[in-house]
């Protein structure tokens, strides 16, 4: 009898746990059912599109599941993208193969440049009126200047050198120089063999080199060249990259794959959330490189990069 009791009361305990276990289940599918999917689509898979989508995915959360697509494996159909609810693009060849797909999923598309955006990004991004955002890796112009009036707050005279595709962005360069109280110092180069004796007239009128995101004067062929011709002059660069602070630049200004992913996710959370998808960002986040041994060799004191973090409102890689 008490053996009878005892079967029956683990029979009920079991149904009645078997009963609460399908409706913990069936809450999970239902909430992993309507939880918003974010397709992250990767240029390659090298370490800064990797750290990228990491940090997209921490910014994300746990409550919105992430899928990956590299765009060797890209197909126009890919059910992932047809299910996603935001795409990420992760540098120009993820957002170039993405846009050309069509569709009305609004984009996030970062790792890009404002030139690529402004010159041909901007139009592909958004046909056919599908939302679309681009944060990019350049720095506000006025947040460069900031640095330099931190950085250099004796230097007066700056300058820069641009290719021809680029010859656009003086007026700006030149209105955000006057907003610092600073003389601009500009010219053009147009080729590869002028460049050294158009960067040679500019520093030697010049208290340091702004280094801005030009391929056809900052590129492997020609960056130890610029690098070497400054360090000639005694004029220091303000760099936009790591990459080019370790090459030589005194300080560079930059924001990291990290820092650039955390942005995309907090954007494409923002977008779920009903908000507005459209035009250029700026990044948000971003660091300050500090080269000292360039600083010993040129005889300038410069802050420490806490301090100019501080002063900037940046933060550490």
């Amino acid at each position: 009898m008490q053996s009878s009791l005892f079967i029956n009361f683990i029979g009920q305990r079991t149904k009645a746990f078997i009963l609460w276990l399908g409706i913990v289940l069936s809450l999970f599918l239902s909430t992993g059912a309507q939880a918003a999917t974010v397709a992250v689509v990767l240029s390659d898979d090298s370490e800064p599109y990797q750290e990228t989508a990491d940090a997209i995915e921490r910014a994300l959360g746990m409550e919105h599941s992430v899928v990956r697509v590299l765009s060797d494996r890209f197909k126009v159909g890919d059910s992932a993208l047809s299910r996603a609810k935001i795409l990420v693009t992760v540098g120009v060849k993820a957002a170039e193969l993405v846009a050309d797909r069509g569709g009305k999923t609004p984009i996030v598309s970062v790792l890009v440049t404002e030139d690529w955006y402004r010159d041909a990004g901007r139009a592909l991004l958004s046909s056919g009126g599908r939302s679309a955002t681009a944060l990019v890796l350049d720095q506000p112009i006025s947040r460069q200047l900031d640095l330099v009036n931190r950085a250099f707050p004796n230097a007066k005279k700056v300058g820069v050198v641009v290719g021809t595709r680029n010859a656009g962005i003086l007026a700006e360069l030149e209105r955000e120089a006057s907003a610092h109280r600073l003389t601009l110092i500009s010219a053009l180069a147009d080729s590869e063999p002028k460049l050294v004796s158009v960067l040679g007239q500019v520093l030697a009128d010049s208290d340091l080199l702004l280094a801005v995101p030009d391929p056809d004067v900052f590129n492997r062929n020609t960056v130890q060249t610029v690098l070497m011709t400054t360090y000639r002059y005694r004029d220091p660069v303000l760099g936009y990259s790591k990459a080019l602070s370790r090459a030589g630049a005194l300080v560079s200004i930059y924001s990291s794959p990290k820092q650039i992913g955390r942005q995309a996710g907090e954007i494409a959370l923002a977008a779920m959330n009903g908000g507005k998808v459209s035009g250029m960002q700026w990044p948000k986040y971003f660091s300050v490189l500090v080269n000292t041994n360039v600083a010993r060799s040129l005889a300038i004191n410069v802050p420490t990069e806490e301090s100019l973090l501080q002063d900037l409102g940046g933060e550490h890689d």
